[in-house]
């Protein structure tokens, strides 16, 4: 990852933090626990299912089979 890739990068994520923020129950953020549950629900619920997206349109490499004689 180049340094211009990386700044752009943190700037996705602090965009990302401040809306997956300003859409969270202010309720679940009176701690770290219900802090660190809200953030895990919010990757699991909005995060990973599009970088499974990105993942999957890679091209994957063909499996080779190796026969062993």
């Amino acid at each position: 990852m180049t340094p211009l890739e990386k700044l752009e990068l943190e700037a996705c994520l602090r965009r990302a933090s401040e809306i997956l923020y300003n859409n969270s129950a202010p309720e679940n953020l009176k701690n770290l626990e219900d802090i660190e549950k809200t953030v895990r629900n919010k990757i699991l619920e909005e995060v990973s299912p599009r970088i499974g997206v990105f993942l999957s349109r890679e091209k994957q490499k063909p499996v080779e089979d190796k026969k062993e004689l």
